[in-house]
């Protein structure tokens, strides 16, 4: 097995302060293993475990890692390895900690490069040797796929859309007859293949509206019926009262942007009606929040700006391809955690590929008449997020943490 970098076995610490919130900062490793991560204790132990790539670093100090699946070997593609964060991508997209088939230990749910399976390992409960890995997805297509209960019967669905495979490989992007929806388990047999339940009509052969790289996917109660319904770039889809067989969903359209990364759905200035948090372009600029109007429609609130010279200065930061809400102050408002996307295309894509890779959370406040804001407070200048990360419980207080994976490493944040 390709040996990672030294300092692996003695993890940096540093001290970083935002705002009124000062951070430990720990680096695991400094080599490109995934852009997503998942948090759990996966050996029963009692302490936290991160999950980055084929490893987990084992809570509470995370010196020690184990490999869980075996080293992906690929010779070409753009998931060549060992993988290269300048000029490649990586077979860990995206990952999920959850008990999938009900035994009292957490799986690992990986969504690899778009368009590739959905694969979860299963925890041999303490046993050494590669878990067991089972595909439960054949195509997984979204830059932004989670985890999320969306018909409220207690356990999540893949919150990803699919397409059709082709023969030929010089086929446009590889994909045709895209649709949104998501898949849903069997929970009887949770290891099986999940059925697709589609929201849309297919899309005819070589439009690319809906294909594996599309931007910006999420869930919410937007219209407050107490059911969830699905986000993109273009509007959202209403969940239907009956969702006992596949139909298209009813489209709202809106403008939140070109699509960017995941898609919260909270009342942000608490008069009632909930409104979506986006990023608004994955590669370049943009962060919003959309409040909902009375009449359904949403105006626009601009966090950070949509050109390079709105984020001159230290105003903002490009490549906001990951974004979590979590109340990081303990005051009851969840904030918003984003950051820049390390080298999302290598070291000359995109905008401004080479600056600062920064992590950020936004503190949410309201002021007596209602009005809310977003203030920006650096966490940290030298990490930034990858495709996706974890904000919760790391150690033993009860402050929420940050976990962090990309092309500049994994990293853990521990609230002081």
């Amino acid at each position: 097995m390709r040996s990672l970098a030294p300092l692996l076995l003695a993890a940096l610490f540093s001290g970083c302060v935002a705002g009124e919130l000062s951070f430990d900062k720990q680096t695991l490793t400094k080599d490109f293993v995934a852009e997503g991560c998942a948090v759990a204790d996966f050996d029963h132990d009692g302490h936290v475990d991160v999950a980055a790539g084929w490893f987990i670093w084992k809570g509470p100090d995370f010196k020690q890692r184990v490999a869980y699946a075996v080293e992906p070997s690929h010779d070409k593609g753009p998931n060549k390895t060992p993988f290269n964060g300048a000029t490649g991508y990586s077979d860990y997209f995206i990952s999920y900690a959850y008990d999938f088939n009900a035994d009292g230990w957490q799986d690992i749910l990986v969504f690899g490069f778009p368009g590739d399976p959905a694969l979860v390992y299963e925890n041999p409960k303490g046993k050494a040797g590669p878990w067991t890995v089972h595909n439960i997805f054949d195509v997984a297509d979204g830059e932004s796929p989670q985890l999320v209960d969306l018909n409220g019967d207690g356990k999540p669905e893949l919150l990803c859309h699919t397409s059709d495979r082709v023969k030929d490989p010089k086929n446009n992007k590889g994909r045709h007859g895209g649709q949104f929806g998501f898949a849903e388990i069997d929970w009887k047999n949770p290891f099986g293949k999940a059925r697709f339940r589609p929201i849309t009509p297919k899309n005819k052969a070589n439009d690319q509206k809906i294909f594996k790289y599309t931007h910006g996917y999420g869930a919410g109660d937007v219209n407050g019926d107490g059911r969830m319904d699905i986000l993109e770039a273009n509007g959202w889809y209403e969940q239907p009262a009956d969702m006992s067989k596949d139909s298209d969903w009813k489209f709202h359209p809106a403008n939140f942007g070109v699509g960017g990364a995941q898609m919260h759905v909270y009342d942000v200035n608490k008069d009632g009606r909930n409104d979506v948090i986006t990023s608004i372009k994955a590669h370049s600029y943009g962060l919003s929040w959309f409040e909902q109007n009375a009449d359904g429609s949403f105006k626009e609130h601009v966090i950070l700006g949509k050109t390079k010279e709105d984020n001159a200065d230290g105003k903002g930061f490009s490549q906001i391809h990951a974004v979590e809400l979590m109340d990081m102050n303990g005051d009851g408002l969840p904030d918003i955690i984003c950051g820049k996307r390390r080298w999302a295309h290598g070291i000359k894509g995109d905008d401004e590929p080479n600056a600062d890779p920064v992590l950020y959370w936004f503190e949410l406040s309201r002021d007596a008449a209602g009005a809310a804001t977003f203030v920006p407070r650096r966490i940290d200048s030298d990490s930034g997020v990858g495709t996706q990360f974890f904000a919760g419980k790391v150690n033993q207080d009860a402050k929420p943490d940050i976990v962090i994976a990309n092309k500049h490493g994994v990293f853990v944040f521990t609230q002081k």
